[in-house]
């Protein structure tokens, strides 16, 4: 893969054009109701959320609209002001969902499936936190209780994402399962919380689709070698996990509304599938 240099800005731009031009996504739906036309394209604010992930990830859109103001100054001079800027974001999250869904590895034949926490806030500030109080909840893992949501993913072998599924941080691994599959999946690999035989019976007679999990120490003597192997790779989608909170800034307590959180986990997403597509 090649550096990503400066002027890669414009491919970006003439790639997010033509998918926006080619989406089913009518005009009047992204459209804020009355007042002053937006004075940025959907097609250029876009842009700048894609190019942040893709080069210089931001934790807030406060730093991304300070990032571009003071770097890419040339490239849209016309730069409204922030809480405009703001809330035409919060207006293009449709189109924004649609372009991660466009890259997303559908056909995968081979997916590596995982859950994550997404916390909202600091345990200790759970009772005080309002802004997700309606959609997040208590959850626990092996690194504890967390108090937000989850983030049900599938990737390929190359570490692209195939499936995404966001749920309360309560809700169960394995019930997410056939949300992260589909008639193109032969086979899923996944850690020892994907063992529930019945949900296993169920992807086969619904995609003819194979789980492989961790066996029991008893069964290890049963696995083949292949088996042993796609067991090994897993720890991928665990490493993809790592990059898009390490680098990507995907825990956050910075939005201000329900909207604000799906916004920033759709951006950090798209900037993560952009950069290893």
């Amino acid at each position: 893969m090649h550096a990503i240099q400066r002027q890669h800005i414009v491919d970006v731009y003439v790639w997010v054009d033509d998918a926006v031009a080619s989406t089913t996504q009518t005009k009047k739906e992204v459209e804020r109701k009355g007042g002053r036309p937006s004075i940025l394209r959907d097609s250029e604010l876009l842009t700048m959320l894609i190019w942040d992930g893709l080069t210089e990830p931001h934790k807030t859109l406060h730093g991304l609209y300070a990032w571009i103001a003071r770097e890419y100054g040339d490239c849209f001079p016309k730069l409204p002001a922030y809480q405009n800027f703001v809330a035409h974001c919060h207006r293009l999250l449709p189109l924004l969902v649609g372009l991660l869904q466009s890259t997303l590895s559908t056909a995968a034949p081979l997916r590596f499936v995982d859950s994550t926490m997404l916390p909202v806030c600091r345990k200790v500030r759970a009772d005080r936190h309002k802004v997700a109080r309606s959609v997040a909840a208590w959850g626990k893992n092996w690194q504890g209780w967390h108090y937000g949501f989850k983030l049900h993913a599938a990737i390929d072998q190359n570490g692209r994402l195939a499936a995404i599924y966001f749920t309360p941080a309560n809700e169960s691994d394995v019930l997410q399962l056939k949300k992260l599959v589909n008639t193109a999946t032969r086979i899923v690999v996944g850690d020892a919380g994907y063992t529930a035989q019945v949900t296993r019976r169920h992807l086969w007679r619904d995609y003819r689709c194979a789980v492989i999990s961790p066996p029991r120490p008893k069964q290890i003597w049963l696995m083949a070698k292949w088996q042993h192997l796609l067991l090994t790779m897993r720890p991928k989608i665990e490493a993809a996990f790592g990059k898009l909170k390490g680098t990507h800034y995907l825990v956050t307590s910075f939005p201000r509304s329900v909207q604000g959180y799906a916004l920033h986990y759709i951006r950090t997403l798209l900037g993560y599938q952009m950069g290893v597509s």
